[in-house]
């Protein structure tokens, strides 16, 4: 069979989506568990876009060392300059250079004909060759380029020294038939192109891209470009989970494997998802709260007399594991990290520690703990602590009643207490939290409240975004995440996260 490399682009594709915007220390746990989830190449975003950008790509290449990292550049020499100076300390860098190749972009985006594209592409591609020996060429908008000037433009580049050619449904247009006959034609017709991984970059627009990108495979395309849950511009790239699983389920359909550690999928998509505070759709294909649940009796019935009769995987494989140890209040730390590492976490002792002083806390408020409370403690990102952190509240409310507050932060050993009146409780806490911060204008963009687990007793999950306008008028978003059960204690620690995100940004 066939290995089918992942190149994920969640850092970078996925990273640009509006209200998916991650902080340096953010994108470098997202990269860490990229390389435990054993992808091929992380993207790791686009260098020359912005300083903050060059940081993290930067900060990435030089802390990952079992994948290749990669920076996006457009076909000019800046910006393949920006690229690899912030790609150099990598153990195994790509430059990915772009440009577009469709009728449409040429005319109106780039205004240059086709002459001119394939002169700039091979010349682009010689220059980022000087750099170093893996290069990436994207053509834009390739499923709505003219088939044969596609053709000459990827045997052009592999001549020029690229040694992947992406194809990308860069608007999500195509269909899997088209895909299927595209990537036949050119591994049929393009000089060179059976010799190189060609890969296929779909969006997913018309709720195609997975299916799009498998039915490159299906043609011989030996890489898929892909993102942790989907993310990306508009309706988002194909999901990583997705292509994946499906070539796992489906190996007489595709004769190829990927070198992926399917049972980290879930956690993966949990930070993930955790990090950019949305909540999982309990639809979401693989990792959604009812991906493996059946309601009725029929299936019900079914999957009790054999689990293949509706299951066609199982929750295992992407790694959801059902409970088999009952945690409380009298559990140990070694019957916590026992089950911490069922679950399938490798931590440091510290972390353990941490994350062990927190469950006895939840012991106190919950009869029994849950894998979903252990999970959403050890998901559940640090509290930014580097400027404002909770000392105290009282919040004082009724529906014959103006709701009051009275907040207490600590700063650098100091402490700062504010009293507001509110529309409710959690508007009265956020208004005082305004106050001892001096917030600048700002929006909230979100609110969401979600239980971990059943029960009165629960951990309860909040996630705020809140968004601001920077010095040059360009909108800002920060997302805040707080765990506690009691929901008015978690809006305050989500909304104290995504404040100190932006006060410590501007």
């Amino acid at each position: 069979m066939r290995q089918i490399k992942i190149f994920d682009t969640t850092l970078r594709d996925g990273e640009q989506s509006p209200g998916c915007s991650m902080n340096l220390e953010e994108k470098i746990r997202v990269a860490l568990r990229l390389q435990k989830l054993r992808v091929d190449i992380i993207e790791a975003g686009f260098a020359c876009s912005s300083p903050g950008d060059f940081q993290s790509v930067q900060t990435i290449a030089n802390t990952i060392k079992n994948c290749s990292v990669a920076s996006l550049a457009r076909c000019v020499p800046a910006d393949i300059d920006a690229a690899w100076n912030a790609l150099k300390g990598a153990v195994a860098p790509r430059i990915h250079v772009f440009l577009a190749t469709s009728p449409t972009h040429m005319q109106y985006k780039l205004k240059m004909t086709e002459e001119q594209v394939l002169e700039r592409a091979i010349n682009m591609v010689q220059y980022a060759k000087k750099y170093c020996s893996d290069i990436e060429f994207s053509a834009e908008d390739a499923m709505r380029s003219d088939r044969d000037f596609l053709r000459r433009v990827t045997e052009a580049v592999i001549k020029a020294g690229a040694t992947v050619v992406n194809i990308p449904d860069t608007v999500g247009y195509t269909t899997p038939d088209e895909m299927y006959a595209m990537i036949d034609y050119l591994l049929n017709n393009a000089e060179g192109a059976a010799k190189i991984d060609l890969a296929v970059h779909c969006h997913n627009d018309l709720g195609q891209a997975t299916a799009n990108s498998l039915a490159g495979v299906r043609a011989g395309a030996n890489q898929i470009e892909c993102t942790i849950n989907g993310l990306g511009e508009r309706a988002g790239n194909a999901p990583l989970e997705e292509v994946v699983m499906g070539i796992k389920t489906r190996p007489d359909a595709y004769n190829a494997y990927t070198n992926i550690d399917t049972t980290r999928i879930y956690k993966s998509s949990a930070l993930v998802y955790n990090i950019i505070g949305q909540m999982v759709p309990i639809n979401k294909p693989i990792i959604g709260k009812n991906a493996f649940a059946h309601e009725s009796g029929i299936h019900q019935h079914g999957v009790l007399a054999h689990r293949e009769t509706y299951e066609i995987m199982t929750p295992e494989s992407v790694g959801i594991r059902k409970n088999t140890m009952v945690l409380g209040k009298h559990s140990g730390r070694h019957g916590f990290e026992a089950r911490l590492k069922e679950l399938g976490y490798e931590l440091t002792k510290e972390d353990i520690d941490r994350y062990f002083e927190e469950f006895k806390k939840l012991c106190d408020k919950k009869k029994e703990v849950t894998d979903r409370d252990i999970e959403a403690l050890v998901t559940q990102i640090d509290i930014s602590e580097s400027i404002y952190s909770l000392a105290s509240f009282d919040v004082h409310t009724g529906n014959l009643a103006t709701s009051t507050a009275v907040m207490r932060l600590n700063k650098n050993g100091d402490s700062f207490e504010e009293v507001a009146l509110g529309d409710g409780p959690i508007d009265a806490a956020y208004r005082a939290i305004d106050k001892i911060v001096g917030a600048p204008p700002h929006r909230l963009e979100n609110y969401v409240i979600q239980s971990v687990s059943e029960g009165k007793e629960t951990l309860g999950k909040v996630m705020v975004k809140l968004s601001c306008e920077d010095e040059h008028g360009m909108k800002r978003a920060f997302n805040g995440h707080g765990l506690s059960t009691d929901i008015i204690e978690a809006s305050i620690l989500a909304y104290i996260n995504a404040m100190n995100k932006l006060l410590g940004d501007l």
